[in-house]
């Protein structure tokens, strides 16, 4: 991925207001909503809000910039703290080299369960590391007689290990979760699959394709996929429902008439009644996020919205307003 200022057009002294500022313009624009003609559309919202999700945070942004983490807010290596360089420069213990005084430890199965000891490489006792076949044998082992521990010989295929599971993440648009979607995954073990998201899908659940994952000698691992869903400009989840602030003019709120509003499936016609104050709610019901049986509601919340730039005559009727009428709207706070 690429540098998280780069992607949102700032340099590295960039305020934080100035980081929300970029990413709110850059989300507008390249929202999918807006480029559905685009078929890259989608990956760019997803590397802004990844972005936006490294130096939009505080903490993050001062890992980043330490070098801690990348670009995916993924650590950066650091080394092995417990294979670090000894005085003399050379490995201190571990899996190779040291010198005469490496430390080595091996575990035994027995009465009181697995023991651990440590013994130097020129030490008796066998010296070395001890593989893990090893251990199988001292814990499962076969037979044996009274001087003896019984030793297991056994092979692989005793086990019948299924494949591991293979783990990736998917970040998907709020109206995709909303209506479902199918989209192309590169697995990070170089496979490429076609996923198909189901309507209703919420952030953090998973999806899981059986029998993709990576071959075992019984049977293969699964895929789990993570689904994110990447913030919206415009819409919020709560629940089921989705909230939605709505802009409307000072002549709207006074004398009332049908705005446009924006929902997941397309937009409405939502009628505001005169003397409308800036904060009332209106609810339309089964506009919001699918869930079992229905749907939740869309939650529009209006805001009085002043001209940019001013106008001389509201300025000039609010003053002659304010003279004239006589309305506090605080007398009770």
């Amino acid at each position: 991925m690429r540098d998280p200022y780069e992607v949102l057009g700032v340099s590295r002294k960039a305020s934080a207001a100035e980081i929300k500022s970029a990413y709110r313009k850059l989300a507008k624009k390249l929202h999918p909503d807006a480029n559905k003609n685009d078929p890259k559309a989608a990956s760019r919202f997803a590397e802004l809000n990844a972005a936006h999700e490294i130096i939009g945070d505080e903490d993050k942004r001062k890992a980043f910039d330490r070098g801690e983490i990348d670009a995916e807010g993924k650590p950066r290596f650091q080394g092995f703290e417990g294979f670090g360089a000894g005085a003399g420069g050379g490995p201190r213990g571990g899996f190779g080299g040291g010198g005469d005084d490496a430390h080595f430890e091996s575990f035994n199965f027995g009465p009181e369960g697995f023991t651990r000891s440590t013994r130097g490489r020129s030490g008796g006792g066998g010296g070395g590391f001890g593989g893990f076949e090893d251990i199988l044998r001292e814990a499962f082992g076969r037979g044996g007689g009274a001087g003896r521990r019984g030793r297991a010989q056994f092979e692989a295929e005793d086990f019948g290990a299924p494949g591991a599971d293979v783990h990736a993440d998917m970040s998907v648009t709020l109206p995709e979760a909303a209506r479902g979607v199918t989209r192309r995954l590169r697995l990070p073990t170089g496979k490429d699959l076609d996923v198909k998201i189901p309507a209703g899908i919420l952030s953090g659940q998973q999806v899981r394709l059986r029998g993709q994952g990576m071959a075992g000698q019984s049977s293969a691992g699964d895929v789990l996929i993570t689904v994110q869903i990447l913030p919206h400009p415009f819409f919020t989840l709560d629940g089921n429902d989705v909230k939605l602030d709505l802009p409307i003019t000072l002549y709207e709120a006074v004398l009332g008439g049908k705005v446009r509003a924006p929902t997941l499936e397309g937009h409405v016609e939502l009628t505001i009644p005169p003397w409308t104050n800036s904060g009332r709610t209106f609810r339309l019901r089964g506009k919001g996020f699918p869930m079992k049986g229905g749907h939740g509601d869309l939650l529009a919340t209006v805001r009085i919205m002043l001209p940019e730039g001013g106008d001389a005559e509201l300025e000039t009727l609010m003053k002659k307003w304010r003279g004239e009428k006589s309305f506090d709207p605080r007398h009770e706070m």
